[in-house]
């Protein structure tokens, strides 16, 4: 990674999530300085609190901007004086909208909003975080690698609002820089399952599905595969992917390489935690069971599509292009694990 310095500006969208703050956090033990968005400023003690987690002591480089990617408002101030923008922040919802395109607006609008106002300040490069699911969920073929050349259906029926948002989401970002980006630059990280150290007692969405199988909440384990990524190697890639010059109007796949069952996650908590695993569940689920339990079980019903899904991607791109050296999954899927454990999701007994 090329030296930083204190005289370049990045901002991050989305300081209080996941990546967000393991974004930020990289960029100033790397001697940015950094701008971050929140949707609330009252979420500033917890971004705070999250990177003295992480080791930081000093904020001197650090400043907070309200905004939302729902609104114009304080954009144009959020990018002013930035060379590069990471834009990692969602729009959340605390319950799934009736309609999808409830979901699907504020993403493409949010992603055109940022890269609107990226141009015009004369920013140098956004990195977007995109997702998998915008790259190989209409994949059908177990045999063929997954490569950043492939996308998403968005017409597939069985995608959910928030994979159909992420999908056209990247569509609206390439399809703006091609038609109105002028010098502005672009890169995308497509990342697979995001896993590992959490900051903080917030735990991500995919926290839920290791939480469930540790505390033994999960009485079997589904036949899914997960690709995953460590969040820590997610940030990094995000950094890489801001300052290489070949990165420029590439997408990138992120995970650790090859895939990991819910079965073997399991039976790797069973190996590794001994007694603090003690209810994890050694039984893996048939199909059958599962897609007879989805007539009955919301949560089943959401499984359902997940089966006989591939998730048989490639990471060459970002370790050929960019010199990417990721963790692999099971120190992912561990370090996940000891965060349950540290902020008490867990019983630790």
């Amino acid at each position: 990674m090329e030296t930083a310095n204190n005289d370049i500006t990045v901002l991050v969208t989305g300081g209080s999530g996941f990546v967000g703050g393991h974004c930020i956090l990289q960029l100033l033990q790397n001697g940015y300085r950094v701008k971050t968005t929140l949707r609330s400023l009252s979420k500033k003690n917890k971004v705070l609190a999250s990177l003295k987690t992480g080791g930081l002591t000093n904020f001197d480089n650090l400043q907070f901007i309200e905004a939302d990617l729902g609104d114009d408002k304080n954009w144009a101030e959020a990018v002013t004086g930035c060379t590069y923008v990471l834009h990692v922040a969602s729009p959340i919802f605390l319950r799934l909208p009736k309609n999808e395109d409830e979901m699907i607006r504020p993403a493409v609008d949010g992603t055109i909003r940022v890269l609107k106002a990226a141009r015009d300040a004369g920013v140098k490069r956004v990195v977007v975080t995109s997702s998998f699911g915008a790259v190989g969920y209409s994949h059908t073929d177990p045999n063929t690698l997954i490569t950043e050349e492939e996308w998403t259906n968005p017409n597939d029926k069985t995608l959910s609002a928030y994979l159909k948002s992420k999908t056209l989401a990247e569509r609206a970002a390439w399809d703006f820089m091609a038609r109105e980006g002028s010098e502005l630059e672009l890169a995308v990280i497509n990342p697979m399952a995001i896993l590992g150290t959490s900051l903080g007692p917030d735990m991500s969405s995919g926290f839920e599905l290791l939480k469930k199988i540790l505390d033994g909440s999960m009485k079997g384990t589904p036949k899914i595969e997960l690709g995953i990524v460590d969040v820590r190697d997610l940030a990094e890639l995000h950094l890489l992917a801001m300052v290489n010059p070949a990165a420029a109007g590439e997408r990138f796949l992120a995970l650790s390489g090859g895939v990991m069952s819910l079965h073997q996650i399991a039976m790797l908590f069973r190996e590794k935690f001994g007694d603090r695993a003690k209810q994890v569940t050694h039984k893996e689920l048939p199909d059958w069971q599962i897609r007879l339990a989805a007539l009955f079980s919301k949560q089943a019903k959401t499984i359902v599509p997940l089966l006989g899904r591939t998730r048989n991607a490639s990471n060459a791109k970002a370790k050929t292009l960019l010199g990417w050296r990721p963790r692999s999954n099971e120190e992912a899927v561990l370090a996940t694990a000891e965060s349950l454990f540290k902020y008490n999701m867990i019983k630790d007994e």
